[in-house]
């Protein structure tokens, strides 16, 4: 059965880098021949994680988020970096998703545990988003979730794309590289669990 794949982008803008970064990552998983399922954050309206409304009544459109999540053997996701972290939008996505739901354990990260992850920033600045990367992974690694060490961060991301391509070969080749590496290892603990 083929490994399967969620590709986020944190970032709604129209135009995003990150979002036609996620969408490169999504051609090579296709072509490595896993099952990629685009996750669309703005087709999930969520309200701001606050435990009063998860306790009154837990919203649907988390359930389906997390149910969508859960269906994955692996997340890539590209993330923009703002004021040094990531954006709310992904830390709110990332928020509920963890929730328990159906009777799980407070701790059940049925959505995340041992599943493989990929990150990758495209920026503006001349870091690449490395300091919001630094805070996903970190995160990402809090809810169970197994970080490949390879990530990608495109620099100057207004002259590094020319329309949905990237224009140097080299953080394409990084991006191709990473995703192979992550479906590996997302086959592997789909194997070993």
């Amino acid at each position: 059965m083929a490994v399967k794949i969620g590709i986020i982008a944190g970032s709604l803008r129209e135009g995003s880098y990150n979002a036609k970064l996620a969408n490169l990552a999504a051609e090579d998983a296709r072509t490595l021949g896993a099952d990629v399922t685009a996750i669309d954050l703005a087709e999930f309206d969520l309200p701001i994680y606050h435990h009063a409304i998860e306790t009154d009544a837990f919203p649907d459109a988390a359930l389906r988020l997390k149910e969508t999540l859960k269906a994955q053997d692996a997340l890539l996701i590209a993330s923009p970096e703002y004021n040094g972290s990531i954006p709310g939008l992904l830390k709110n996505t990332i928020d509920w998703a963890s929730r328990p739901t159906d009777g799980e354990g407070l701790v059940a990260l049925s959505a995340f545990r041992d599943k493989a992850a990929g990150i990758m920033s495209a920026s503006i600045s001349p870091f690449g988003g490395l300091r919001g990367l630094a805070h996903l992974r970190q995160i990402l690694s809090t809810i169970q979730m197994v970080v490949h060490p390879a990530q990608v961060s495109v620099p100057v991301a207004h002259q590094a794309f020319d329309g949905d391509r990237l224009v140097d070969d080299l953080p394409r080749q990084l991006l191709a590289d990473m995703v192979g590496k992550v479906a590996a290892m997302a086959e592997g603990l789909r194997a070993s669990n």
